[in-house]
């Protein structure tokens, strides 16, 4: 009889097959972020905005609802802290929203690209790797932790444990905390699900509905995947854990810090203690699956730089998206949405900085 495959080895290839799954539907709907935000700026059409904003919707209703009935324990991701740099969130979603900008395109976007024969996304990946590797552990890392990171406000002082919308609610109006987390979660969810469906030509929009509900239950389902059945016991150490995540706690998906360890696991191939986790997991899975949906639609093309200028920029951007998803703790899909699923406080400080960000950049490009 065969032996019982571990958790961890569960979360490493759950976390490859939904992230695969993302990367074909990404690339088959052109989900993206900073084009949705540019067509709003550019030509005034809500179309990609409204399909972002329903993956949020299914997001957060979907998680919440595990969240509730006890399947998985959002207060423990990194996300939902008491301890919350808001300047680190502001700031370094600013810096990702000019990066991804001034890139064409968020990390995400990169990885899909990348499955579709952009060698340019290669380029740009592996720079934006090194600093976000750098804002980790390295240089930017102690500008990070000497500058940024102290200036923090501590939500405990007023008795809250996490930052998450629902205990402030409870806080505030003396409701049950499992009310207030039903309560946050289907007003937000509910709003958004209004403001997206009044419009009658996204209503009719098969593919960018689909899409987007396929979106949204793909981070819940991570969620479960690495909160549920990646949650147990450790058979060395006797100790209850998360199994081959990064944060060591549960994850959904998230794609800066991930490229970082990426680059880390082939630079140190040969030390043993190296392992792909549940991140390394996800950004191969968005790549094979972009690639997998370009091939099967006659959709793969080399791709290149345009030019000097077009590397130049591409590679300041990629530089500014590193250490701007790292400082706030995610980027376009971590903090918008795997982190305002969770409904943090600091998901929609870290949101604000980067929409912030990109419309700032492309008023200026504008002129």
């Amino acid at each position: 009889m065969s032996e019982a495959i571990s958790p961890a080895t569960m979360v490493v290839w759950g976390g490859f097959v939904l992230a695969f799954i993302f990367g074909a539907v990404a690339n088959k709907t052109n989900f993206c972020t900073m084009g949705a935000i540019s067509d709003i700026v550019n030509m005034a059409h809500w179309g990609r905005m409204r399909m972002w904003l329903l993956t949020i919707a299914v997001a957060v209703v979907g998680s919440n609802l595990l969240y509730y009935f006890g399947l998985i324990d959002l207060s423990k991701s990194v996300y939902q802290r008491p301890s919350l740099t808001w300047l680190s969130m502001l700031l370094g979603g600013f810096l990702f929203g000019v990066g991804m900008t001034i890139a064409a395109g968020c990390t995400n976007k990169n990885l899909v690209r990348l499955g579709g024969g952009s060698v340019r996304s290669l380029v740009v990946l592996v720079f934006l790797a090194i600093s976000a590797y750098m804002t980790l552990k390295g240089l930017f890392g102690q500008w990070r932790a000497s500058y940024l990171d102290t200036v923090v406000l501590d939500l405990s002082q007023w008795g809250l444990t996490t930052q998450g919308l629902s205990q402030i609610l409870a806080r505030l109006t003396g409701l049950p905390e499992k009310t207030a987390l039903l309560t946050s979660a289907l007003v937000v969810g509910l709003g958004l699900l209004v403001f997206v469906f009044k419009d009658k030509r996204f209503r009719g929009n098969l593919s960018q509905v689909t899409g987007a509900i396929v979106l949204g239950l793909l981070i819940v389902a991570a969620w479960f995947l690495t909160g549920n059945i990646g949650y147990g016991e450790n058979p060395d150490t006797l100790e209850t854990v998360y199994f081959a995540t990064n944060t060591r706690t549960l994850e959904s998906l998230s794609f800066v810090a991930p490229t970082a360890f990426s680059l880390e696991l082939l630079m140190l191939w040969t030390d043993k203690s190296m392992r792909v986790t549940f991140g390394i997991a996800t950004v191969i899975g968005v790549v094979l699956g972009s690639f997998a949906y370009a091939v099967s639609t006659r959709q793969f093309r080399w791709e290149g730089f345009a030019s000097l200028e077009d590397l130049r920029t591409q590679l300041t951007g990629a530089v500014l998206m590193g250490f701007g998803g790292v400082t706030a703790l995610g980027c376009t899909i971590g903090q918008g949405l795997s982190g305002v699923s969770t409904l943090a406080l600091g998901s929609f400080i870290a949101l604000t900085g980067i929409i912030s960000g990109a419309v700032v950049t492309m008023k200026w490009q504008q002129r």
